[in-house]
Formats: C-alpha cells, sequence, structure tokens
C-alpha cells in the first residue's frame, strides 16, 4: 500500500457527558466564579497559570507542557443557536452540524467521502470504541469500528490458515448476493465486505509497532495507544474517532473530572510524545470537543447542564494559545444561566475542513460560519 503519511490527519476525540468548561480552564482571577462556585471549584492556587486570568486544572500538566511548546489551542466560547440542553440531542447536533432539523448524515462521514469519494480504501476512517458515532455515519462510507487491535480480525480464533480462509470465503458469499438488489441491503452488503477487508488489514497493525513510551491503562490511554499504531502502519488512515465517556457530573463532580482529565491529559501528552519519537506528527491534527458546557452556578457536589462550552486542539501545525473569547461570567450577560457562546462551532468545523484537510466546507456544515486561525 502507497505510504500517504504527508497527508493530513485529523484525531477526534469525543469527551461525553458534557466536560465542565469552566473546571478545565479555570477563570482563577474572577471573584464571580468562586461566588457561583462555593464547593465546586479549583482553588486559585492549585491552578496552573496561563496569564493572570485564567489557568489549567491542575491535573493537566501534561497538556500544558504541549501549551507551552505552542502545540495546543485552547478554543473558547463555543456552541449554536437555541442551545438544546440534552445530552442525546445536543450530541446528534454536533455530529451532524446541523441545529434545527432532525439529520442523520454525520459531518465526518461527508468529509471521508470527500477526501476517498470512490471508497477505495476502507480503512480511510477508523473508530476506536463500541458501536459508530453518527458522526461518522454516510451510506457508501466505509467506517472501521474496533475495539483493542490485538486480536482483531473476523474469525481470528481459527488457527488453521486455510480452515479460516474457507470459512471468510463462506462469509463473504453471505454478503455479496445483496449487493444490486436494493439501496439498503447494497448498504449492509458493501458494509460486511468492507469490514471483512478491513478487518484483516487493521489486525497487522500492531505487529509492525514498537515504542518507548508507555501508555496508561486506562480506555482513553489504550484507544490513543491502538490511534498511534494504525497510523504509523501508514495505511492510509485520514481520519480517527474516539471518545471518553463519564463528564455528565451532576454530582460528585470534585473527584470524578479531574480522573478524568488527567487520564485523557496523559493519553494525548503519550500520544504526541509516541508519534514525534516516529517523526511523524508534522501531520496530525487533533481535536478535542464535548457537547455543551455546565452551569455557572454549581448545585453543591455537581453541576448541571449548561450551553456555551470549549474544545481543544493540538499538533505541530496548531497555533497554539487562547482563540476566540471566554465568555463573560457577569448575571446579565448569561443565558438563563449559562455561559453565553461566541462561536458557532460549524464555524469551529469549518477550520479544521478548509484549513487542515483541504476540502470545500459549505456543503458539509450547511454555510459559511466564522472561522478561528487556530490551524
Amino acid at each position: 500500500m502507497t505510504p500517504t503519511h504527508k497527508d493530513p490527519i485529523l484525531v477526534v476525540v469525543q469527551l461525553t457527558g458534557a466536560n465542565d468548561y469552566m473546571n478545565t480552564i479555570v477563570p482563577y482571577n474572577n471573584p464571580i466564579y468562586y461566588d457561583n462556585r462555593t464547593t465546586v471549584n479549583i482553588p486559585a492556587d492549585q491552578v496552573l497559570p496561563i496569564d493572570g486570568d485564567f489557568g489549567f486544572n491542575p491535573v493537566m500538566e501534561p497538556l500544558k507542557g504541549l501549551y507551552d511548546q505552542g502545540n495546543m489551542a485552547i478554543i473558547n466560547g463555543i456552541g449554536y443557536p437555541e442551545p438544546n440542553r440534552s445530552h442525546f440531542r445536543s450530541m446528534d447536533i454536533w455530529h451532524t452540524a446541523e441545529p434545527v432539523k432532525i439529520a442523520t448524515e454525520g459531518w465526518l462521514g461527508k468529509v471521508v467521502r470527500d477526501l476517498d469519494p470512490k471508497a477505495e480504501n476502507v480503512l480511510t476512517a477508523v473508530n476506536y470504541g463500541r458501536g459508530l458515532p453518527r458522526a461518522l455515519a454516510l451510506t457508501g462510507v466505509p467506517v472501521a469500528s474496533v475495539g483493542a487491535l490485538e486480536g482483531y480480525g473476523v474469525m481470528s480464533g481459527i488457527a488453521d490458515q486455510q480452515h479460516r480462509t474457507d470459512a471468510l470465503e463462506v462469509f463473504a458469499r453471505m454478503y455479496s448476493p445483496a449487493i444490486g438488489t436494493g439501496p439498503t441491503m447494497d448498504y449492509l452488503g458493501r458494509t460486511g465486505l468492507d469490514a471483512l477487508k478491513g478487518a484483516d488489514i487493521l489486525r497487522t497493525a500492531p505487529e509492525k509497532y514498537q515504542s518507548t513510551v508507555e501508555y496508561a491503562d486506562t480506555p482513553i490511554s489504550q484507544n490513543m495507544k491502538g490511534i498511534a499504531q494504525v497510523l504509523l502502519a501508514e495505511l492510509g488512515t485520514r481520519i480517527f474517532y474516539t471518545q471518553q465517556g463519564g463528564y455528565d457530573t451532576h454530582s460528585n463532580q470534585v473527584p470524578i473530572q479531574p480522573m478524568l482529565l488527567g487520564d485523557l491529559s496523559r493519553g494525548i501528552a503519550d500520544f504526541f510524545a509516541d508519534i514525534q519519537a516516529h517523526d511523524a506528527s508534522d501531520n496530525v491534527l487533533m481535536f478535542v470537543f464535548t457537547e455543551f458546557g455546565r452551569r455557572v452556578l454549581d448545585n453543591g457536589s455537581g453541576t448541571d447542564h449548561g450551553s456555551g462550552g470549549m474544545a481543544m486542539a493540538f499538533g505541530d501545525q496548531v497555533k497554539g494559545g487562547m482563540h476566540s473569547e471566554y465568555p463573560s461570567l457577569k448575571r446579565e450577560h448569561l443565558l438563563e444561566g449559562d455561559l453565553l457562546f461566541n462561536i458557532d462551532f460549524r464555524g469551529i468545523y469549518g477550520t479544521l475542513i478548509e484549513r487542515w484537510l483541504g476540502l470545500d466546507a459549505v456543503p458539509i456544515v450547511g454555510g459559511n460560519y466564522e472561522q478561528v486561525a487556530f490551524v
């Protein structure tokens, strides 16, 4: 397979459950923050300062290192008009870039279609985790969705190679008759055949991989390791996707969120250390998002669903620093107790699509939206 390691690669990390923006990038010099967060706050003397007003949650020291190198962008105040505070609906909106009507076509599915219009590489997109995120769903677009790469493959438990080959041929014939008999069966048939093909290619990735980086034994770190394995195997994958859950901290937030952010920070830092050591980081950009922020006022032990949120981007080609404006915490500037957004998330997608991947963003996000120069 022809190496495509100089094509731009996008890694998307979804923080599921709505990560608390204000306790991630902390407005530690603002008394309104402490007035509203009497128990669920980050003490000012524990914050890792970015400047005189904002700082990182103290568990994010590995990411502070990337920030100090100029390889991390913080994108403030992201959202969309008439925010929806339902996890499921809001995530659907982020996945389809369609805030008004219910849509089924994923924004990244459209990206993959434009990157590989003839679907020549079944591994143009790879998802780590169970199921397929709606962001990647689009008829005719193959996406490999895996858990652990070790042992991955169809019927890999059959030791005898000839028996396995025979079994796979039978399996493939089950899918082939479906093709050409209608749109739904055609989709299912091609999806099945693509899965067979992709599985056997992906299972070779760990065999080619050597690294001195010791990833933590956490789900997000192991997914980062899997992404590194496939990326370094040069299989032509352009879009990687994974997620970390648990951010719906209505209660017990003080211990839970730092644990999650600590795991995330180490996983991301190890991933970039790994690919940098392999001289493979110059064409990789990672985008980390969550469906919305959380309320300005804490509820005693946690925080409830909010609106305006933030995202992060990492990579050698990222323009590091704080981008867009951190929303005002003043009561008169809030939306029903929530931070107001000042940049539409579709503009952030547009930045990734046009400035990083070199594609036309308009048909993917459904219009022209203000972009942010973090690439």
